[in-house]
């Protein structure tokens, strides 16, 4: 499916993050996993199968030159950049009156200009070899707002009008731009902090892993722009 595609995957040593590189790399993709936490991201890339993927945990991606010398070195080692999938990203809550301005800033920072970097600095190299696709994480929580998620809704919510309007920004060069819309996530960070909800609805890395997979494949080639909610 992937065969002679290179993909970058931020976000790879997180639990969506890993899981979607390991299935795009069990697909014949070389995958360029990012992640600042060096010894999970090595970890991961020693996982997965297939040769020639790269571990870079050495580029912050809240920096746009960062993104840009990061896009840089992945072209100069496999030749090329077919497409992005982003899992960078935060999570928090609280009342308005407690959040602070330390909260929006933060949220901010991870869930929208982490994209905006990555894709920014990708565009370039994806639109040199014909095109290929863009594929990042927004919420369900960002089609409404809830109490106590100001922050996180507006963030995820950016990353969705990003989503639509980079589609129809790039559709002439071939670039497909798209994003998952994941309910609640089943991790082991999530059980730990609601030890009493019910998790067994909750969607799995994997589930999110392959759709974004079918996103970032030629399978998708008619699809972009689109917002897709993956749980019920």
């Amino acid at each position: 499916m992937f065969s002679g595609k290179v993909i970058v995957v931020t976000g790879a040593a997180g639990n969506v993050g890993s899981a979607l590189a390991a299935h795009l790399a069990a697909n014949g993709a070389r995958i360029a996993a990012v992640d600042t936490h060096a010894e999970r991201l090595a970890a991961v890339v020693a996982g997965l199968p297939g040769a020639g993927h790269m571990a870079l945990s050495s580029f912050d991606l809240m920096n746009a030159d960062a993104s840009l010398a990061l896009v840089a070195q992945v072209v100069a080692t496999a030749g090329r950049l077919d497409g992005v999938g982003t899992t960078v990203g935060g999570f928090a809550m609280a009342k308005l009156a407690d959040a602070g301005l330390d909260q929006w800033d933060q949220m901010f920072a991870l869930n929208v200009k982490t994209t905006w970097n990555i894709y920014r600095a990708a565009v370039p190299a994806i639109r040199a070899v014909g095109g290929g696709a863009l594929v990042g994480i927004g919420s369900a929580a960002g089609l409404r707002g809830s109490g106590e998620m100001a922050a996180y809704a507006a963030t995820k919510s950016a990353v969705m009008r990003l989503t639509e309007s980079l589609a129809d920004e790039l559709r002439n060069d071939n670039i497909r731009v798209n994003a998952v819309l994941p309910t609640t996530i089943d991790t082991p960070q999530n059980r730990a902090d609601m030890p009493d909800a019910d998790s067994s609805r909750w969607v799995k890395p994997a589930a999110i892993a392959e759709v974004m997979g079918f996103l970032l494949s030629e399978g998708s080639r008619a699809v972009s722009g689109q917002l897709v909610q993956v749980g019920f």
